[in-house]
């Protein structure tokens, strides 16, 4: 998601209701929070990835030890770059909404 505005609505999407609290301390309910959702994101990730290495190596695409080996162009690294932002960006969302409902 490199669209500026909608990677602003993603970030200020609050979930209905209060966020349930686990812990005394709220700021572990925050943290755990942020390691559920990087959680998430990595198994997804990782699903997804297994997926697309095993199909293109069915199709002999390429060899899968070539990842290894990969070193990205400027194109992709700026791409990169930007993915990173956003994911952060989702992975803090539950701290950008504490923020925000303190104003």
């Amino acid at each position: 998601m490199t669209d500026p505005d909608k990677l602003q609505q993603l970030i200020n999407a609050a979930s209905r209701g209060k966020r349930p609290h686990f812990f005394e301390d709220h700021d572990v309910d925050r943290l755990l929070a942020i390691v559920w959702a990087m959680a998430a994101e990595l198994a997804v990730t990782r699903e997804r990835l297994d997926t697309v290495e095993r199909l293109l190596a069915e199709r002999e695409v390429f060899d899968r030890g070539a990842i290894e080996t990969y070193r990205p162009d400027a194109s992709a690294a700026k791409e990169r770059g930007q993915w990173q932002i956003d994911y952060i960006s989702r992975l803090l969302r539950v701290l950008q909404q504490d923020i925000d409902a303190m104003k």
